[in-house]
């Protein structure tokens, strides 16, 4: 890839529609990203949290931006390295499998913790800042891996790729803050991402075997629960409104 050659195409209206295009992707598959990020920094205290985010996507960013560089090795990582009778295993299922386990095992732990009721904030003192961000960066050389994939399988021109990783990256830093305290401040919808983050851990380690799933329907049907539990949020809070508005209007006649 050459950068002047690319730089001259960027501007072209093909290349803008393959940049908005890239983009929007990278927004949807750095879901998942920010959502892990969002539930593992809710572990450190109020005035820590976004700092870690913070740190944590532009992590993200800086990996992703690192490894586009490295196109030609990320390539090489689907040659195998060796065989287990036919089974041809390659950099790309060693890192994926890691990151399955990985994300598997935090995930299992944080549900099990919501499920038998542990306070989240009773050992909030004893989370270390820098092995949050340490878990951060494991989970982002996975997701930055399936990110530059499908960026590569997409479009050739490097600077389309730097930028839509650039672009979606900033978008997410912008409304991480957003999307942590709606996570937070609702458990129902914390239980729900984290079921997301479980579903996507088995879908790493199905990929690590060479078994591909085709992540739009995973994506739409964590669209639909999200928006049933969206529908049961709404229902509740009507419900408590005029739950309070009956109790003022007897205080009333009273």
């Amino acid at each position: 890839m050459h950068l002047a050659q690319d730089f001259n195409e960027l501007f072209s209206i093909a290349s803008l529609i393959s940049l908005l295009t890239l983009s929007v992707l990278e927004i949807v598959l750095g879901i998942d990203n920010i959502i892990f990020i969002s539930i593992i920094a809710g572990k450190l205290p109020k005035e820590n949290q976004k700092k870690a985010r913070t740190i944590g996507l532009m992590l993200a960013l800086v990996m992703r931006v690192i490894l586009l560089f490295s196109i030609s090795w990320i390539i090489g990582l689907k040659d195998p390295l060796f065989h287990i009778m036919e089974f041809g295993v390659t950099g790309r299922d060693l890192i994926l499998f890691g990151g399955g386990v990985f994300l598997l095992y935090k995930t299992t732990h944080e549900i099990h913790n919501k499920i038998e009721g542990y306070d989240e904030n009773v050992n909030v003192k004893g989370v270390s800042f820098n092995g949050i961000i340490l878990q951060i960066v494991l989970i982002d050389i996975v997701f930055s891996f399936d990110s530059i994939l499908t960026a590569v399988g997409l479009v050739s021109n490097l600077l389309i790729m730097i930028l839509a990783v650039v672009i979606a990256m900033l978008i997410m830093i912008l409304f991480s803050d957003k999307v942590s305290d709606f996570i937070n401040e609702n458990p129902t919808i914390k239980m729900l991402a984290l079921s997301f983050l479980l579903m996507i851990g088995a879908i790493l380690l199905l990929e690590a075997f060479h078994q591909h799933i085709d992540k739009t329907f995973i994506y739409v049907a964590i669209a639909f629960s999200l928006l049933v539990e969206m529908l049961n949020i709404r229902m509740k809070r009507k419900s408590e409104k005029r739950k309070r508005d009956t109790n003022n209007d007897k205080r009333d006649v009273i």
